[in-house]
């Protein structure tokens, strides 16, 4: 069973490498067992269809992402943990794969059955970490949830900006002027 695992997992990294590259619209199963050197009966076996796969692609992505969460040490103030993470989750090596998950993301909020079981979780998995992180800093809960869905769409609407505009630096003061409001949360909330 390890193998199949494995075997799952190299095909999974896989795919993900060639849709950050070339998207995920118009591609078959066939084109992409091809370029990543498989079948397609190995991607049908491992992932159901392609919309199976591109269910666990932006799983894996969003899993990836999360575990940048652990820049924000608690060690480090408020500003400077959460301007380490945008650093982290903006960095332009990650771009092919934030288009990627907008791509996906995009095919659930248009109703996409295969896609829209995305919605249930794509916040939530956010919130819950980054509110942990505003509770350890002396937040209540209710606040340092409402503070945590605010930083998941802050973010997400910086990433998009990122995306559509390749504005770095304007986005970057914006992503800075968000985190210079942590100062003052921590401030009252200590």
């Amino acid at each position: 069973m390890y193998h199949a695992t494995a075997a799952k997992q190299r095909l999974l990294a896989d795919a993900i490498a060639y849709f950050a590259e070339h998207g995920t619209t118009d591609v078959s199963l066939r084109t992409l067992a091809t370029a990543i050197g498989t079948s397609h009966r190995m991607l049908i076996y491992h992932f159901g269809s392609k919309e199976g796969l591109l269910v666990e692609v932006v799983q894996a992505i969003e899993a990836g992402q999360r575990a940048a969460i652990d820049v924000l040490d608690d060690r480090r103030d408020a500003v400077s943990a959460a301007k380490a993470f945008w650093r982290r989750i903006s960095d332009p090596s990650l771009a092919p794969f934030e288009r990627l998950f907008f791509e996906v993301y995009g095919q659930a909020l248009q109703g996409r059955p295969w896609a829209t079981p995305l919605l249930d979780r794509v916040v939530d998995e956010w919130v819950g970490p980054a509110t942990d992180g505003f509770r350890a800093r002396g937040m209540s809960p209710a606040h340092a949830k409402t503070e945590a869905r605010l930083a998941v769409a802050v973010v997400r609407g910086l990433l998009l900006d990122l995306l559509a505009t390749g504005d770095r630096k304007a986005v970057n003061a914006a992503a800075d002027r968000f985190y210079e409001r942590y100062a003052s949360l921590e401030q009252r909330h200590r």
